[in-house]
């Protein structure tokens, strides 16, 4: 199998989690390093992720070079960003509003990826694509994390932004809903109508 540049790109995001989530403790290996430093760098590295997911989609729409391959990774490479950045969130900030909205988020992507998947074997996946609430809902999403990556230390500055980041998130997790609702309604007379099967 040929692997073209898009799917190289978000093969290249996956390999940046490893990355992130040490960047991300880095103050914590080397006490040297100034934690805005190491907040800046996990945050810088988040936004490059994010970038990727739209120029890879781009490329491979604008040079032809949709594959299946990629198709499967795309998403894959993007829950697996947003659920590890939520966790190092909610490890470093264990609050029950993070932490329920984390919850949110992660639990609607897994419920929606196993709603397009059974659509797909019905042959009707493309009653679940992602529509423009979905963007946007990612797009604030990735704003609120950037935010709140960037200030997860300690000081009254910091605090301050970390509750736009925090109001940000609970903003992305009503559009969640919002959007998971949307796909769940067009699915439902599949799933009404449909034979289920474990």
């Amino acid at each position: 199998m040929r692997i073209n540049l898009p799917t190289w790109l978000t093969l290249f995001r996956v390999l940046l989690l490893p990355v992130m989530v040490l960047v991300y403790y880095l103050h914590d290996v080397i006490p040297d390093v100034p934690v805005r430093i190491a907040n800046a760098g996990a945050a810088a590295v988040f936004l490059a992720a994010a970038v990727t997911d739209w120029f890879d989609g781009y490329l491979a729409r604008r040079w032809n070079q949709e594959s299946a391959f990629g198709a499967f990774l795309d998403p894959v490479a993007d829950k697996l960003m947003v659920t590890v950045t939520l966790f190092l969130l909610v490890q470093s900030h264990p609050t029950a509003l993070l932490a329920v909205v984390a919850a949110v988020i992660v639990g609607r992507e897994i419920a929606v990826s196993a709603l397009r998947e059974w659509m797909a074997g019905q042959g009707k996946g493309s009653r679940v694509r992602v529509a423009m609430l979905g963007k946007l809902k990612t797009f604030v999403q990735i704003v609120a994390i950037v935010v709140l990556l960037l200030e997860h230390d300690k000081d009254a500055v910091a605090l301050r932004n970390w509750y736009v980041g925090e109001s940000l998130l609970v903003l992305a997790a009503v559009l969640t809903i919002w959007s998971g609702l949307v796909y769940l309604h067009a699915a439902w007379p599949t799933l009404r109508g449909g034979q289920g099967h474990d």
